[in-house]
């Protein structure tokens, strides 16, 4: 069967966490659904590939909420993947470790909010009313979505400044203690943590999920694109990879169908991008929609890219842990992406791959530093992924080591044995991003929140076009999390929330 071979109830264009979850949901309510993908793997920021037959994950390193009762669990409960799903629950007392400068002591973040202050506590006894003030507040604003919390309600009337705390400031406000600062903002590498303009809800919504409950998805994050792939086609939706989609064409207001890169439509009801804002409209040609409203698409600010070195490690040669590690250079926590050609880099993360056949020793590690799009600016028209494999030249590989050796130099300052443990590497560039991603400039986790214009980042799922949704990190929050919340709230666009949520809830 090829597409456009019949027409669909719905056609989901791009298979990400948000497009994936649409198509589960829509084709459990009995909706003839069809997913449009432009690469040979689904999942978007699931993807994962083998090196030197380990496995890595392209952006999902851990994941939260996974305790039954959490939110994400009670997703993933109703979609019907959570049983077969292989998880590795984390660290209970240190789910990340925290590294400042010079600083010798590796702080722990932990799981559940008493052990949470517990662990900071032993680092910082003076500090109680300030890190239970915190913990406290971070519980607040979670509670003001209706949604994270998986109940119905309308958040615009149920709070006022919410959206327009900075979550820089509001930190700084809990103590004098600089080095508690920064170990509360120590890994806001997982939203692109910006100072003076990341919301403090951003902070809160994703730190909540991992002190909750943290997980490694073992042998990779790939499993849940597989697991929603199997969900969709259980109930007769189609699934179409290596298919790009070129345009959404209006006919008389509305729709009609999608034209491909080989010129085939695929025609449809109702039609759900996963695609960024900017990039649907870009490929929408119609006068229902406005040009301000265009314009706003375009000038929403990205977050950063990043620059990743996946390594292959000798044979027995590093135990696994089953933490992360965020390291920042003194004073740079929330200024990580400000860096310059020689002060690269600024900090990382550093993640362990969990691997179902060695759970005493590690066999994979990634590390992650902020990289600008602007450093691969002049190989931009070079694209190469599994179906459209294009060499960027030898003067890029040249620059890929030479980034990649300095990054592990950096690395190498705190676990100074690595470099004997290392079998070989590969490395990720703002242009991997951008190519298996999808978006325009590689960007981690699209469109950059901000406290100071908190309802211009805001996306309805909903477009001008009667038919056109829209879905995915973009819409309210980022992560695998917040990638489904936005899946769920498209399809609420579709079958109802108030019916919809209770479905989760009492999965």
């Amino acid at each position: 069967m090829h597409p456009g071979d019949k027409e669909y109830d719905i056609v989901i264009v791009g298979s990400g966490m948000g497009g994936l979850v649409c198509a589960a949901i829509l084709s459990k309510e009995g909706f003839n659904v069809c997913v449009l993908e432009k690469n040979r793997q689904l999942g978007g920021c699931l993807q994962t590939y083998v090196r030197d037959k380990v496995i890595f994950d392209s952006g999902v390193h851990y994941i939260g909420g996974l305790e039954p009762g959490q939110n994400l669990y009670q997703i993933f409960k109703y979609l019907g993947i959570f049983d077969s799903l292989h998880l590795q629950r984390m660290d209970v007392d240190c789910f990340d470790k925290i590294m400042i400068g010079d600083d010798p002591v590796e702080y722990p973040l932990a799981q559940g909010y008493e052990n949470f202050i517990a662990q900071l506590l032993k680092y910082f006894p003076d500090e109680e009313n300030a890190i239970r003030t915190y913990c406290d507040k971070v519980r607040e604003f979670c509670g003001m979505f209706p949604l994270y919390n998986l109940r119905t309600g309308d958040f615009y009337t149920e709070q006022t400044g919410v959206l327009e705390l900075d979550a820089q400031t509001y930190i700084a406000s809990l103590t004098n203690n600089q080095r508690l600062r920064d170990i509360l903002a120590g890994n806001n590498a997982l939203y692109a943590g910006v100072g003076d303009k990341t919301p403090f809800y951003v902070h809160a919504l994703i730190l909540n999920s991992y002190v909750e409950s943290a997980w490694k998805c073992v042998d990779g994050g790939s499993q849940i694109a597989r697991a929603l792939a199997r969900v969709i086609r259980k109930h007769h939706g189609d699934i179409f990879r290596n298919v790009p989609v070129k345009k959404f064409v209006d006919v008389d207001g509305r729709i009609a169908f999608v034209e491909l890169a080989d010129g085939k439509k695929v025609y449809a009801k109702e039609f759900i991008s996963n695609l960024h804002p900017t990039q649907t409209m870009e490929m929408t040609d119609s006068d229902v929609i406005k040009n301000a409203y265009r314009n706003r698409m375009k000038s929403l600010e990205n977050s950063v890219s990043s620059f990743t070195v996946n390594i292959v490690l000798k044979k027995h040669s590093m135990p696994y842990f089953s933490h992360n590690y965020y390291y920042h250079s003194e004073g740079t926590v929330w200024s990580g992406a400000e860096y310059t050609e020689e002060s690269w880099p600024l900090g990382y993360a550093l993640f362990m791959h969990a691997f179902s056949r060695d759970s005493e020793y590690a066999h994979g590690l990634s590390i992650l530093s902020y990289m600008k799009f602007e450093e691969v600016e002049k190989w931009k028209d070079s694209h190469n992924t599994v179906s459209e494999h294009c060499e960027r030249g030898t003067d890029y590989e040249a620059w890929k080591k030479m980034k990649a050796e300095k990054l592990i130099d950096k690395v190498c300052k705190q676990f100074p044995d690595l470099r004997n443990c290392i079998q070989s590497y590969y490395c990720a560039t703002p242009l991997s991003y951008r190519d298996y991603i999808g978006n325009s400039d590689g960007s981690l986790y699209g469109v950059m929140k901000d406290y100071k214009h908190p309802m211009k980042t805001f996306i309805s799922p909903r477009t001008k076009l009667p038919n056109l949704y829209l879905t995915g990190q973009n819409l309210n929050l980022h992560g695998v999390l917040g990638a489904a919340m936005s899946g769920i709230v498209t399809s609420a666009s579709l079958v109802g929330i108030e019916e919809l949520t209770k479905k989760i809830k009492d999965a």
